[in-house]
């Protein structure tokens, strides 16, 4: 296929871009609204939790599909299930009258997301020039970005004056534009349609993998009380995993290409890229809660509050991808690295005095770096990979970022909750401030982590010529 910079090729990357974005947005929209769900629905923070887990463990079920379902079927196909499946996602959630049809909304939200965006990242990766695929991995980078800034204002907005139910309702018409930009943009193949056999046994097992690792973590608060609501799935998962790299290693026909694994440098880039993930979710996690419970503030002003550095995340991520086309990734992702440093270490600091100056600056902080390292490390790690990998590359990484989200969100809230339960803090103010600042220290030691992974995978990186 020709590749081709044109308005058609821009238009397809949106479609597919507006359904993760929408995703992402009630995401960290469902974040500010936590304390309205749980007063409403009757239940604690660890239960409501699963409506962001719910949909990030099913999009991370999913994705590992997409090598085959770009394989086996037309790119205009799989777009047009994944839109209608997350409409379907946004009607349920609109009219639910009980938690557990929240959850199912957000799960059939889930696997329309767990499709739409490998598609994104593969037609950038098929059609887009070679010179111009920082630029546009970087745009699509952006789109996923903008949510989380426009999240918790939006959300705080809509539950201050229309109640949470229009947070769902609002997204529909945008995912009817965005449907409709797919069907007149989306004509083709980007790669020959075969019809290969689905790989049943990694796929059973993948998917068991995520199932137990996320419910070992979801328990992860309750260890003490009730160890084998943590073992007994961790043990499962565990378990699933070795089951699903044995049988990779031996198939002819995986479901997913691991040996890309032995590639050191794509290894170190994934793995970088999952902890930061897990650093920006856990943010979006502990900084709204702490604005409404420390600060006595509203929903809509924890928003307001991270609206500014979300917005700069998001503008910087195609600007980092022009950085990498022109200098290559070390540079652009190595100053992010730095920006993500400083901003851990400001959290840790004032983690029991964060007015609200403190978090628009803190926030802003860590998001510019957020923007500059995780377009390009997804660009430049999978261009360590022969040019037939990079599906299974790209599959990989979007795994990842979505199983971050879920594995860490619900480790970060098991902490918080375990520091809450043990505090020798009386009020609920003082309880959530000693949980926000174990927080924030174990988001600064992983992003340290990250952050010497980082600088080990693009060393020696050259641009892609």
């Amino acid at each position: 296929m020709q590749r081709k910079l044109d308005a058609k090729l821009i238009c397809s990357i949106f479609a597919a871009g507006l359904m993760s974005f929408s995703g992402v947005l009630i995401e960290t929209a469902g974040n500010v609204t936590f304390p309205v769900l749980m007063n409403d629905f009757h239940v604690n923070m660890a239960t409501v939790q699963w409506m962001t887990t719910g949909y990030l463990l099913v999009a991370s079920i999913i994705m590992p599909l997409s090598a085959y379902l770009k394989r086996n079927f037309s790119s205009r196909k799989l777009f047009v299930t994944a839109a209608v499946l997350f409409i379907c996602g946004l009607l349920i959630d609109a009219v639910a009258n009980q938690f557990i049809f929240l959850v199912l909304g957000r799960v059939i939200q889930g696997a329309g997301a767990g499709i739409a965006i490998p598609l994104m990242f593969n037609i950038i990766l098929e059609r887009t020039p070679l010179d111009k695929i920082g630029l546009l991995m970087g745009i699509g980078t952006m789109i996923t970005a903008v949510a989380p800034a426009l999240g918790p204002t939006f959300g705080g907005l809509v539950v201050n004056t229309l109640g949470w139910r229009y947070i769902f309702i609002f997204i529909i018409p945008v995912m009817i534009i965005s449907l409709i930009m797919g069907l007149t943009s989306i004509t083709g193949e980007t790669g020959q349609v075969k019809h290969t056999k689905l790989d049943v046994v990694g796929f059973i097992s993948i998917a068991l993998t995520f199932i137990g690792l996320i419910f070992a973590f979801s328990n992860l608060s309750t260890i003490l009380q009730k160890p084998l609501m943590f073992i007994s799935p961790l043990v499962i998962g565990i378990i699933s995993l070795m089951v699903f790299i044995k049988h990779s290693l031996n198939t002819s026909n995986p479901l997913i290409n691991i040996r890309v694994f032995k590639k050191t440098k794509f290894t170190q880039g994934i793995t970088a890229y999952f902890i930061f993930q897990v650093n920006t979710l856990g943010l979006s996690f502990i900084l709204p809660n702490y604005v409404q419970i420390v600060n006595h503030s509203t929903a809509m002003t924890a928003g307001l509050l991270l609206l500014t550095g979300g917005l700069v995340g998001a503008i910087m991520s195609p600007i980092s991808g022009r950085l990498l086309d022109n200098y290559g990734a070390q540079k652009p992702i190595m100053t992010g690295a730095v920006f993500e440093i400083i901003g851990g270490l400001l959290y840790c600091i004032f983690a029991s005095s964060l007015t609200s100056g403190k978090i628009i600056l803190f926030y802003a902080i860590t998001m510019l770096g957020i923007g500059l390292v995780m377009g390009d490390t997804m660009t430049a790690s999978i261009g360590q990979l022969a040019e037939s990998e990079n599906t299974d590359g790209n599959g990989l990484f979007n795994m990842a970022q979505q199983f971050a989200g879920a594995v860490g969100t619900a480790i970060i809230s098991a902490i918080m909750q375990f520091v809450e339960q043990t505090s020798s803090q009386t009020s609920v103010t003082g309880k959530y401030i000693a949980a926000a600042q174990v927080g924030f220290i174990f988001i600064l030691m992983i992003v340290l982590i990250g952050v010497y992974l980082l600088y080990a995978a693009t060393k020696p990186v050259k641009t892609k010529e």
